[in-house]
């Protein structure tokens, strides 16, 4: 069996940094361990597959270990891919997903600008797990699908150094955040119970740091940083209960999975 295989880095401008999604084209879908297995060969946080869906597409995102209901980067990794490899015409693209439907629209400056929904975080009962794994209080601890922890400063975010096998036993997803010294916001994004510590960029955890910073800060578009050691920019509008999450892509590697 044979498969071609992207490989890209989204929300970058520029190779070696950004987060590398792995891209699979196929014409139907293979079976499910089948994609896990590529998944956890590739050990990416994210390996996305896609067949044709009429003149859209259907499209799943999985993990080294599972599958999981959204991913930003993923997603705008694979836009990339039909318009600049595979020779797709129109502005639009859509794409079905467990998610509903998410359409990613390419701007004249080659951003792909991605339509999801919004995630507002709500008060939730905390875990004591959450605070010790992080090794630091923050100021505010919410929850929508991920606990989303507010914290201080920039450098605060910067300097936390978790106990990720703590945060395993949560068996969820963290965001952390804080104002921007030279943006609106950072973050970060820690998820060692689907097999990721830390993801690079995140595009799924801006569907709730965008209704947060909007509120707080009063505007509806944002400019954010994802403070990882790689690092990506990412372009943040809030529109009711949607965000646009705008970003650049750039290839890595082209090349066939065959077994």
């Amino acid at each position: 069996m044979k498969i071609t295989m992207y490989q890209v880095d989204a929300f970058t401008r520029k190779v070696f940094s950004g987060n590398p999604a792995a891209v699979c084209p196929m014409q139907v879908w293979p079976e499910d361990e089948i994609m896990r297995g590529i998944a956890a060969e590739n050990n990416l946080s994210e390996t996305a597959f896609f067949i044709p869906q009429g003149d859209d597409f259907a499209l799943r995102w999985f993990t080294p270990e599972v599958e999981i209901d959204l991913c930003g980067h993923a997603t705008l990794a694979t836009a990339h891919v039909l318009f600049e490899h595979l020779h797709f015409e129109r502005s639009e693209i859509h794409f079905h997903t467990q998610s509903g439907k998410l359409t990613i629209r390419r701007l004249p400056d080659g951003k792909l600008l991605m339509d999801f929904p919004a995630r507002k975080p709500l008060p939730c009962t905390v875990p004591r797990a959450l605070v010790e794994g992080l090794g630091a209080n923050p100021d505010v601890i919410l929850k929508a699908r991920d606990y989303f922890c507010v914290f201080d400063s920039e450098a605060t975010v910067r300097a936390l150094s978790p106990d990720f096998t703590m945060l395993k036993s949560l068996g969820e997803k963290v965001i952390v955040t804080a104002r921007g010294d030279t943006t609106d916001f950072v973050s970060r994004f820690f998820a060692p119970s689907v097999g990721i510590n830390e993801d690079p960029v995140t595009g799924s955890a801006h569907c709730s740091l965008i209704p947060y910073w909007a509120e707080r800060l009063g505007k509806d578009e944002l400019y954010a940083l994802q403070v990882s050691k790689r690092g990506g920019e990412i372009f943040c509008k809030l529109r009711g209960d949607r965000v646009d999450i705008g970003g650049y892509a750039a290839d890595y590697l082209q090349g066939t999975i065959q077994w």
